[in-house]
């Protein structure tokens, strides 16, 4: 199976994604992770103003088959929270690098740590 992989976003071998746009990385977890936990049920994540720890917990995505921890990519402030997931969780499933997002942080480190699009996709290859 073939799986959408951005190349304009960073990942963690956890499966969380990190799109960088004028100094707020935005996050979300990877089109292969929205399909191994098959239909999500339900979205906890951290309250705006909140700090993130990089490759720390900072939420739980639970679907139908299973309950993930979420692991944060960056260290920094959360500076927004996508509130339609917790009405609309499915949101991960269908659009996991758009309307699926999660979080936005304003991060205290770079992304230079994570996989690039190329080396992820070897991961879950």
């Amino acid at each position: 199976m073939s799986f959408d992989i951005p190349e304009d976003r960073q990942y963690l071998e956890s499966h969380e994604w990190a799109h960088e746009t004028d100094g707020i990385v935005r996050v979300g977890i990877s089109d292969f992770a929205q399909d191994e936990l098959g239909d999500v049920v339900f979205v906890e994540l951290p309250d705006e103003g909140d700090s993130v720890t990089q490759n720390e917990e900072f939420g739980v995505v639970e679907s139908i088959k299973a309950v993930s921890d979420l692991y944060a990519p960056v260290s920094g402030e959360v500076v927004a929270v996508n509130e339609d997931l917790f009405n609309a969780p499915e949101l991960v499933n269908e659009d996991p690098f758009g309307e699926g997002w999660m979080l936005e942080i304003d991060p205290d480190d770079d992304l230079e740590e994570l996989l690039s699009a190329g080396e992820y996709e070897d991961q879950i290859a």
